[in-house]
């Protein structure tokens, strides 16, 4: 915990000594919205700009600026969404996408923010918070009150003596309850940084030993020319932060034999994302077992006054769990029933046609890791998968009663709220505007270009998963020209302005949060 420590230290020395991060809170702190969009758009512009100076694994080969701007948002924005194959970047640029994934992971953004807010929350002494005698803190009349606080005064309330002595009493109580809040927060940016180091730590170390004692995805590496560590580290930091992104050109469908690896992938993907609140409050709950700590207590007890809103009730947690694993488990029932004999699965035995259907059927919500080639799944079950990927993170099945207490939040301007659309109106126009832009491709080329895969690029982008039917020249209906079969996604043969509008689709999917209840105003009778 010490190298936790000094990282947790360094990071709250550098909130405390920027000028940026206190202009940032208090002139932006009521619209967090612009917050994080200021910071994605100046990670993936600084993303471009670096990848741009480094040069490529092959001089036959150099990504154009939109391609080299497209995947630097798509790693911030952790979409994993691909115009050219991941194999045409050296080792150095791998290592900075590794970067950009971290730092665009939403338990990493989430715990910068927390730091942010301890800074800032931070009781001073030199305050003071004295009570002035002059001025009546406490309704002497309001028996409840002072039974909650208990607090008793003499059987002549209006003595001024008892009065003040009150108020005092109620301040400290005022003071000592924000003092925890604000040492909650602090133990809670710990167990935040500590989960986020030590799970993606244990994750390359079970990776390294794999690739080191199984011979068959060692060769692979060394097939590609690929750095063991690179892939070890670039590989789960994606999953983690469930980008997706993969350093081989066919993604995981190179590993789709190696159970192991998936294996050991798949708690990444669950840990990373759709889980990390249960598993999170259920850390905190562990650590008060063994520690007593007030803290704990406060954070279990006090979930919606932390102001983590990854961070839930005790049901809503579960509630997460079991709506998680439901999701997962419809999935997989069809993709076996639909796929077990499809040639998606060819040449797999049994254990791995198991293994490699949870593995695809968990990457559905965000991740976008896969061990099969999409264009060649049924059409129930593609549509199966886009359901699931447009679904937020933490979507989950609860009571009426808890899931309106849930949802009280601050909310924003009527005014605003009247103009703000939903998110499948978004949805649909941006798909609309794919359609124009890519229209001459669509009557040239309809078996690739159709609205099928469309829609799903659009949504995958949308939900930041990756998922993609991909191009194949062997659809084409006019088999005139050159054409190669590529491995990266479908939108690596749109136009340039198709692919500026997917751009804008991944960092709005990235910040869809603060748009969760858009389009309100909107009556259907």
């Amino acid at each position: 915990m010490n190298i936790i420590s000094y990282i947790g230290k360094k990071l709250e020395q550098l909130c405390s000594c920027s000028c940026f991060c206190r202009f940032a809170w208090f002139h932006l702190r009521g619209n967090r919205f612009s917050l994080e969009l200021l910071y994605f758009l100046f990670v993936l512009s600084l993303g471009f700009f670096i990848l741009l100076s480094i040069d490529g694994r092959t001089k036959n080969f150099t990504p154009s600026n939109i391609d080299l701007f497209f995947t630097s948002v798509s790693a911030t924005t952790v979409s994993s969404m691909s115009t050219v194959e991941m194999e045409v970047f050296s080792n150095t640029q791998l290592l900075i996408l590794t970067t950009l994934m971290f730092i665009g992971g939403e338990v990493f953004i989430s715990m910068i923010a927390l730091y942010v807010r301890s800074f800032f929350l931070k009781v001073s002494p030199k305050d003071g918070n004295k009570a002035d005698p002059s001025i009546s803190y406490l309704d002497t009349n309001n028996s409840t009150f002072l039974e909650q606080n208990n607090i008793t005064i003499s059987e002549n309330g209006n003595s001024k003596s008892d009065i003040v002595s009150c108020e005092n009493h109620v301040l400290t109580n005022a003071i000592d309850m924000e003092e925890l809040k604000y040492k909650s927060l602090k133990f809670l940016c710990g167990v935040v940084l500590f989960y986020l180091v030590f799970v993606q730590f244990l994750g390359v170390v079970s990776v390294l030993i794999y690739i080191n004692i199984i011979s068959s995805a060692n060769n692979i590496l060394k097939q590609k020319d690929l750095n063991t560590l690179t892939f070890s580290i670039f590989t789960i930091v994606s999953t983690f932060a469930n980008c997706g992104y993969v350093p081989t050109n066919e993604n995981m469908l190179s590993f789709k034999k190696n159970s192991g690896l998936l294996l050991i992938l798949i708690p990444q993907v669950l840990l990373g994302n759709t889980l990390y609140p249960s598993v999170l409050r259920f850390s905190i709950w562990v650590i008060g077992k063994f520690t007593n700590k007030a803290e704990t207590s406060y954070l279990l007890e006090n979930y919606s006054k932390v102001g983590y809103h990854h961070l839930l009730s005790c049901l809503h947690s579960s509630y997460l769990v079991i709506t998680v694993l439901g999701f997962i488990l419809v999935q997989f029932v069809m993709f076996l029933s639909m796929e077990w004999t499809s040639s998606s699965l060819e040449g797999m035995n049994v254990y791995q046609k198991v293994v490699g259907s949870l593995f695809q059927t968990v990457n559905t919500r965000h991740t976008g890791e896969s061990v099969v080639d999409l264009s060649t799944i049924s059409s129930a079950v593609l549509v199966l998968f886009v359901v699931m990927m447009y679904l937020p993170p933490y979507t989950s099945f609860l009571p009426i009663g808890e899931s309106v207490k849930q949802g009280r939040n601050n909310r924003s301007s009527k005014a605003i709220e009247n103009i703000i659309f939903s998110q499948l109106t978004y949805l649909v126009i941006f798909i609309i505007l794919v359609c124009i832009t890519e229209r001459k491709q669509m009557i040239e080329d309809p078996l690739n270009f159709n609205v099928l895969n469309i829609v799903v690029e659009v949504i995958s982008a949308y939900g930041n998963v990756g998922f993609s039917t991909g191009y194949s020249c062997d659809r084409r209906l006019n088999l005139n020209g050159n054409c190669e079969n590529k491995w990266y996604g479908f939108s690596g043969k749109w136009s340039n302005n198709g692919k500026l509008v997917l751009i804008v689709v991944m960092i709005f999917g990235r910040l869809k949060k603060f748009n969760m209840n858009g389009g309100k105003a909107w009556i259907l009778l």
